[in-house]
Parts: structure tokens; sequence; C-alpha cells
């Protein structure tokens, strides 16, 4: 098999992770978690969302999130190396972390979405694609100009949630518009788990044919329907270099209900049972990309260590296999 022998890792757990979680994770915790991220290697991480919390409670201390790491004496001497993120999906959000990074607290590092589903696109941002895409070309020089990078996500690559089956030939299209428009970098995401290890293969193959190198392109895997990590392999086999996951394999859509209160969310669930969606594990993934030879970057035995934490934090198991089993030995045991 060819795959890379080194690659970067994003973890976002604090913002894609927690969104799904139905208890407000307090500020504190998250905060913690981003910490010892830190201290684990990590350079690439999610901390939270700048839309209208009153839809989306566990956003609400954005702001607070942002200062308390900027400000943490535990990675200070290490935060300067660290991208931060913010998801901005539309304009006031956008807005709101110009106004942060002018503060001296805000993101390096914006996201926005498309989707080649429009009414998964709809249903994720409020705007038809035509409108959205006129409004991210207004929006991110004037990101760039505060000194932000932006990200523009692709979603719905491999299927859609509401619609079905959709034409990845459009995502390839959908991540050179990006880049016409001026994002640093793209995020080509499964969001609910439709994608298959072959489509997967054939997708990255023909974005590597489309844009050659791989350093600009960021793969995000749910593992709804369980192949996250045989995603991960046929993305690998491709040739991609950059991933993303959370702790725990935690994430999916923004909570609809927190704290025993109903919100908005992004409406009703996809699925039924809103705890069997969430991204490919942190801990899974660099534990076998360790097995596979290919350098992280990351102590693997302190992203362990966290893992265990943020279960307890959340209040149950999460889909970790190795939280449990832990990494496999390197050298004999010496017992007989």
């Amino acid at each position: 098999m060819n795959y890379p022998k080194k690659v970067t890792i994003g973890d976002i757990t604090v913002r894609d992770g927690f969104q799904h979680e139905e208890k407000y994770i307090p500020t504190e915790a998250k905060l913690w978690v981003l910490e010892q991220l830190i201290l684990s290697g990590f350079k690439h991480l999610e901390v939270s969302n700048f839309g209208n919390p009153s839809g989306m409670p566990q956003f609400k201390d954005a702001d607070a999130l942002f200062k308390g790491i900027r400000n943490s004496k535990k990675v200070a001497h290490l935060i300067n190396d660290v991208s931060l993120t913010a998801i901005t999906i539309r304009e006031k959000a956008i807005e709101r972390a110009i106004q942060a990074k002018l503060d001296g607290y805000g993101p390096d590092r914006i996201l926005l979405m498309v989707s080649t589903s429009e009414s998964h696109h709809k249903k994720n941002s409020g705007l038809p694609l035509a409108d959205y895409w006129k409004m991210a070309e207004e929006w991110i020089p004037k990101a760039r100009e505060a000194g932000i990078k932006v990200n523009g996500t692709v979603s719905t690559i491999w299927g859609c949630p509401i619609e079905g089956p959709t034409e990845m030939n459009k995502a390839i299209e959908f991540a050179q518009r990006w880049f016409d428009i001026g994002a640093n970098d793209v995020e080509h995401a499964d969001h609910d788990g439709s994608a298959s290890p072959d489509r997967v293969y054939r997708y990255f193959s023909m974005l590597m044919d489309h844009f050659g190198k791989p350093d600009k392109q960021i793969v995000h895997f749910h593992t709804t329907r369980g192949w996250g990590l045989a995603n991960v392999l046929a993305a690998l086999q491709a040739g991609m270099t950059n991933y993303e996951s959370t702790l725990g394999g935690i994430g999916g859509q923004p909570a609809n209900f927190v704290d025993g209160v109903p919100v908005a969310g992004t409406g009703s669930y996809y699925y039924r049972d809103p705890n069997i969606v969430g991204l490919v594990s942190t801990e899974d993934m660099v534990v076998m990309m360790d097995e596979m030879e290919i350098e992280t970057n990351l102590n693997i035995d302190k992203v362990l260590e966290t893992g265990r934490m943020v279960e307890r934090i959340v209040g149950r198991p999460l889909r970790s296999e190795c939280i449990r089993t832990g990494r496999i030995p390197k050298n004999l045991s010496g017992r007989k």
C-alpha cells in the first residue's frame, strides 16, 4: 500500500464534538481540553462557533473561550504555533470574528461552509447556494484584511441525509471556487457518514489529479455507519495528508435540546438515535497511524489520557476503542 509517511491532524472536539451534546459543557472543561490538546502536540484546533448562540447555546461562551486559551499560562509557550479556528457560517459571525481579532483574542482562521446539496446547504446556512457564494466573495477579503485565514468547507460530497445521492464532480468544482475567491484551504467533509471507502479513494484521487498537492486539502469523516477509519485508510492511499477528528468520536449536528430545554440547533436530527452520529475518533486514528509508522508529531499517550477524561466530562462511554485497549506494545513483555 502507498500512503504518506507524515500527516497533520487537527482536533475539533471542543467545537464539532461538543456541539452535539445535549448537556452544556462548562467553559472550564472546554478550556482544559484545549490546553491538553495543545500539550499533546496539536497545532490546529477548532475552538467555537461565532454564530447566534440562542439556537446553539453550547457556543454562548465563544468569546470567553478564545480569551481563556489566549491567556492560558499552561500553553503560553506553545500558543503562537497553534492555529485556532472559529466557525462563521454567516455575515454577522464573520463580523464578530473580525472584531475579536482586532481586539486581540480572536481566531487565526474562520470556516465558511457550502454543501453540494441545495437543501442541506439551505438548512445549514439559511441561504440558497447562489446567495451564499456572493456573501463569501464579499466577506473573505474583509477577513483576510484583518489577518484571518479562511477555510472553505465542501459538504455532502458522497451523499446528503435529506436528498440522497450527490455528484462528486460538483465538489471538485466547489473546492476550486473556494480557492478562486480567496480561501486558504478547503475541507472535504462527509458530514453524515455517507462515504464508502471505494468512493473516498475515487474522490480524493480526482482531487489530487485536479490540484496536485494535498497540503491545502483537509479530510473530514464521520463514522455514522462504522466506516470512518476505513475511509481514512482510503484517503491515505489516495495521498491525503491533512485530517480532522474528535476525541471519543463525538460530534455531529448542533444539538436541538440542551440542559432540558428545546433549542433551534439546525432543526430535526437526521437520524432517530442522535448518539449514532459522530466523527472519526482521534484516539483510534492516531494509534492506527502510529502502528502504520505514519508520523503525527503527537504525544499519543497524552491523547489517550485526554480522551479518557472527555468521557468523564460528557458523562458517558464514547466511541474510542483505544482508550480502553490502549496502544499495541512495541517491545516484548518478558512474560512467559
